[in-house]
């Protein structure tokens, strides 16, 4: 990206925001732009950079409109061409606001909406961060159990084998069981 600085003395470094209707078609709206750059033209105007971005949402309604299209301009003009240019672009239809700012010395131009875009691509959303979070107790929880139950088992001391019965021993309370003389019929 490019470090903003005059290339001489008669010269500024100007960063110019327009904010365009949102309604407005492909054609008009590079129409409107076209027009714009226009403006630019007639004072001499030299670009270097542009930033248009997508529409975005507004604090509050302007025109009507609650979205708008921006595209940042940095220019380098004379000064004294600044106040005529923003006569221009507030007279144009289809504008709803402009700003004419100086950035800083060594201000590097950055495109916002490249970094925008990758933000949107890469974000998780709040009900995503919480379903993540509530999977990770989740998993967890199933750890911690499987763990206290592999410990539980470790510690239990192995039972005895129950001894055989011996097939006698077997048949004869089988048959104190099952026998009639206590039922008493």
């Amino acid at each position: 990206m490019p470090t903003l600085n005059p290339s001489s003395e008669d010269v500024r470094v100007y960063e110019i925001a327009v904010m365009l209707q949102p309604d407005l078609d492909p054609r008009g709206e590079s129409k409107l732009l076209s027009e714009v750059e226009g403006h630019f033209a007639e004072a001499k105007a030299v670009t270097l950079f542009k930033d248009p971005w997508t529409k975005r949402g507004l604090a509050y309604k302007i025109g009507g409109f609650d979205e708008a299209k921006f595209v940042i301009y940095y220019l380098e003009i004379d000064p004294a061409l600044v106040r005529e240019l923003d006569k221009q672009l507030r007279l144009t239809k289809g504008i709803l606001r402009h700003l004419v700012v100086i950035p800083p010395k060594g201000y590097e131009a950055v495109s916002y909406e490249n970094r925008y875009q990758d933000w949107l691509k890469n974000r998780v959303t709040l009900a995503e961060q919480k379903q993540n979070k509530r999977e990770e107790r989740l998993k967890q929880t199933v750890t911690d159990t499987a763990k206290r139950a592999a410990k539980r088992i470790t510690e239990q001391k192995p039972k005895e084998a129950a001894k055989p019965l011996d097939s006698g021993v077997l048949s004869d309370k089988l048959d104190k069981l099952i026998s009639d003389d206590d039922l008493k019929l």
